[in-house]
């Protein structure tokens, strides 16, 4: 019974105010029309590219470098809304024509990048890119020029990366092959001077050391046994003593000194005085030998021993140097082939990413990579995506009818007015009598005629708005249709 009470209440509402109700309506649902018709028109184009992959791709897997269509399609939004892309196009259409300032231009920059919108669909390597603009012809060619100055940049930036990597890697080639001949060169140097200590042994070298260590002590034994039998031999001679204690001072020297050492040509000078002392004596006063021949044989054995002695010393003292020497020529030649090891694993690295590079860059000069195919290039839009008139004046009509009811019920809320008993008896008021309504035929037609008048009007001009609502939603604008009669 609510609900019904309600439903009558507004049946009422709209019945006692149906003019108001009717011009509400109307002028809502006109201005929704109007509106659909004063906004400016959007147009769309949009052109569709494929991402094809060449089948060498697969035939040179390994041998060089190329991009999935995955690597492709990254990046791909801020690519084709970059400055740079835009600006050419800007210049190709000619959209600056009145050479905006800077801060203009960047305002250009920014609208054109926010109409452009880019949609892409990996799974089928399609990329579509559409633009909106109220020229038709504009939005045409803008589309086909971003797609084509994109493909066309795209190419170039590949070619200029091969082009860079081939030069990077063979300016870092270079230098490792620098590296590596300065390497080998100075391993060559290394075993030049280091030959004998890197090949010797080093066990047989102590071993060798400590033999001629227990030569040089048997040598040294003879040549003592040796000494006293020649002095045994000899009568006593305090100057041929002297001389032989010189001579063995000098070969001490010998051992530690060069023949210039300043102690040395001392101990050789006192010997040469000694020995032109003796031979200064009268020819009575000499030492006389015992056994000449015998002296002679023990003389030269023992000059023989001495001989000996200096050859093994001189030995002994090539075998230690070159004992000291072997760990640290070796430790250095080692260090230098891991160095030359290293350098060779990385030209080789280089000299091979250097060949990749290069068929890579023939891929890409020859377009054999992942290329980009326009499949539908962008026609010029003949029906306008924006405004939907169609959508608005919809839109006008369920709010001009719901505008209509809303103003009746807001006067009626603020209506304080008494309309009915009921009202009265709510309000705790004893109503005395009731005048009821006289009724005059005649101002009954009269109204009747009214609202006649009034529902044929409304119904009219509702008709009228159906009817290019109709021919809207046909396609067939009809002020479009009267504006271009006009024109012809």
């Amino acid at each position: 019974m609510e609900n019904e009470f309600d439903y009558k209440k507004y049946l009422s509402l709209i019945n006692n105010h149906k003019r108001l109700f009717a011009f509400t309506a109307l002028v809502i649902m006109t201005a929704a029309v109007v509106v659909s018709y004063l906004l400016p028109k959007k147009y769309e184009a949009r052109s569709t590219v494929f991402v094809s992959r060449n089948v060498l791709n697969d035939l040179v897997r390994g041998i060089a470098v190329t991009p999935t269509v995955e690597d492709t399609l990254k990046g791909l939004d801020s690519t084709i809304k970059s400055r740079k892309i835009i600006t050419k196009v800007i210049d190709e259409l000619d959209l600056n024509l009145k050479k905006q300032s800077d801060a203009t231009l960047d305002g250009t920059i920014q609208s054109l990048r926010a109409r452009t919108n880019l949609q892409l669909n990996e799974k089928e390597g399609l990329i579509t890119i559409s633009f909106t603009d109220k020229n038709p012809r504009i939005t045409r060619d803008y589309v086909n020029a971003v797609v084509r100055r994109f493909i066309e940049d795209n190419l170039s930036v590949k070619r200029e990366e091969s082009y860079g990597a081939i030069s990077f890697l063979s300016e870092q080639a270079a230098s490792i092959k620098e590296k590596l001949d300065k390497t080998e060169a100075e391993i060559s140097r290394v075993q030049s001077s280091s030959g004998a200590a890197l090949s010797a042994d080093p066990g047989a070298m102590h071993a060798e050391i400590n033999a001629g260590q227990q030569r040089l002590e048997e040598l040294s034994l003879r040549r003592s046994q040796l000494e006293a039998t020649r002095n045994q031999l000899r009568r006593v001679d305090p100057s041929r003593d002297r001389i032989n204690a010189l001579q063995k001072k000098l070969e001490e020297l010998r051992v530690e000194y060069t023949d210039n050492y300043p102690e040395v040509v001392k101990t050789k000078a006192d010997i040469e005085a000694a020995q032109k002392e003796i031979s200064k004596r009268p020819a009575g006063a000499s030492a006389v030998i015992h056994d000449s021949q015998e002296l002679e044989r023990v003389e030269a054995e023992l000059r023989a021993v001495r001989s000996g002695e200096e050859n093994q010393r001189a030995h002994l003292s090539n075998s230690r140097g070159l004992m000291h020497a072997n760990p640290g020529a070796r430790a250095e030649l080692e260090k230098l082939e891991r160095e030359r090891n290293s350098y060779r694993g990385m030209y080789d690295q280089m000299m091979a990413r250097q060949g990749q590079a290069e068929v890579s860059k023939q891929m890409e000069v020859q377009d054999k990579t992942t290329t980009f195919r326009i499949t539908e290039p962008a026609t010029l839009p003949v029906a306008p995506i924006s405004p939907n008139r169609v959508r608005i004046m919809l839109m006008g009509i369920a709010g001009g009818l719901a505008g209509g009811l809303g103003l009746l019920m807001g006067i009626d809320y603020f209506d304080k007015s008494v309309k009915s008993v009921a009202a009265l008896k709510a309000l705790g008021i004893q109503a005395v009598a009731v005048i009821p309504k006289i009724i005059d035929p005649l101002e009954i037609e009269k109204e009747r005629r009214s609202d006649l008048k009034l529902y044929m009007a409304a119904g009219l001009y509702f008709s009228m708005i159906v009817t290019v609502l109709a021919l809207e939603s046909l396609g067939r604008s009809p002020v479009e249709m009267f504006i271009r009669m006009i024109n012809q």
